[in-house]
């Protein structure tokens, strides 16, 4: 690289900006600063940079950039899928061909020499060269959806969240291509990454997970350890005043907690207190 200041990228705009700043904020930095496309912020000793998933991810194959929260789907389009990547659990979607409803077309076999649109020529590409499909790939911006229910194109492949956007086109999925989310992809050789990677994948950790604290007789400690077959040692401590019972502090996923609420009533646990914790290392 020219410079030699650790560079990272955020998104400039949208729905995966905020939940990118949301998380950072959860990690311990200060996000404050950034106010959109083109800003620049130093931050820990890192130098963060608003831009556009497409143009940071172009930036990052031409070794511009050390970092940036990006997409599955724009990782396998620049080729950077040999780089590090933390899963980051949010902006979930699918990459799926689509065709209309009403072509009789089953499956992508049947799309042999008919023309296909996309935002991601690529993968699409790619995609239909491993399945011996020949197929005429045509980059288009805007939206897809409607370049196909037009006749613009024989089928699309497409990111899908909701299915609502197909349906009103009256288009169908006829394969899902890949389940895409978001990432932080990172160089490897870029150690000035290791605390950020650290705290990213703590403050995700802790999402899932809840610190509970409760009320339980004693002699049904071992019942409890074996509600919840990984707690090994959680932390027990006596109560003032009461030797029937004694007060239990663990760490468990929040959908574990849930699905077992219920027999911790049955239990005889009271007091049951559950808190999010900010970061859960092992």
């Amino acid at each position: 690289m020219a410079v030699d200041a650790v560079r990272l990228a955020v998104p400039s705009k949208g729905r995966l900006r905020d939940e990118c700043l949301a998380l950072l904020s959860a990690a311990g930095y200060e996000t404050s600063m950034l106010h959109g496309a083109g800003s620049i912020a130093a931050v820990n000793g890192l130098e963060f940079i608003e831009m556009r998933p497409r143009d940071a991810a172009a930036a990052l194959a031409a070794d511009q950039l050390d970092a940036a929260f990006l997409a599955t789907d724009i990782v396998a389009e620049h080729n950077l899928d040999h780089l590090r990547a933390l899963p980051l659990g949010f902006s979930r979607s699918d990459l799926v061909v689509a065709a209309r409803d009403d072509d009789g077309r089953e499956g992508v076999a049947d799309l042999q020499g008919t023309v296909v649109a996309t935002h991601l020529p690529v993968i699409t590409a790619r995609f239909f060269a491993d399945k011996g499909i020949d197929v005429t790939v045509v980059p288009m911006g805007g939206s897809l959806e409607g370049v196909c229910a037009a006749g613009l194109a024989d089928a699309i492949v497409d990111l899908r969240e909701t299915g609502t956007s197909l349906a009103t086109n009256r288009l169908r999925v006829l394969e899902v291509v890949a389940v895409c989310e978001a990432l932080f992809v990172r160089r490897d050789d870029t150690h000035g990454l290791d605390d950020l990677t650290l705290r990213l994948d703590a403050a995700l950790t802790a999402r899932r997970h809840r610190y509970v604290m409760l009320h339980v007789p004693h002699e049904r400690l071992d019942h409890l350890r074996r509600l919840f077959p990984g707690l090994e040692s959680p932390t027990v401590l006596p109560l003032a005043g009461r030797q029937d019972l004694v007060a239990v502090h663990f760490v468990v996923t929040a959908s574990e907690l849930w699905e077992r609420l219920g027999d911790l009533r049955l239990l005889g646990a009271t007091g049951i207190v559950a808190l999010q914790p900010q970061a859960v290392l092992p």
